[in-house]
């Protein structure tokens, strides 16, 4: 039988609190115009936010090295559907645009 890890209540009290803060701290952000920026630092935001929730309310904090090689797996599975997307988009004005059907062809209807 696997002892479990006891979390204190204050823990998840300033996690919640944390979370609160940066939700409200998002919000902020968005309505501030930082140019390229804004997407830099809502990421950021996002992250932090997701690493609290992942670390303290599911447990990953006092888990086994087994979640922690999984939560690594899901970290470069993202990286790598993320990176191939990209390399996609960037290429996609290698491909010419196809020229417009054109009118001078001739009629095949009576």
């Amino acid at each position: 039988m696997a002892s479990s890890h006891i979390v204190p209540v204050k823990t998840y009290l300033f996690v919640f609190a944390s979370l609160l803060f940066l939700a409200a701290l998002t919000t902020a952000v968005a309505f501030v115009d930082l140019g390229p920026l804004n997407t830099v630092i809502a990421l950021t935001i996002a992250f932090a936010k997701m690493m609290l929730v992942v670390l303290i309310f599911m447990h990953l904090r006092h888990g086994s090295k087994l979640l922690h090689v999984v939560l690594i797996a899901g970290f470069f599975w993202l990286t790598l559907l993320i990176g191939l997307t990209l390399t996609d988009y960037h290429t996609r004005h290698w491909i010419p645009d196809p020229l417009p059907w054109s009118s001078s062809a001739p009629a095949t209807h009576p």
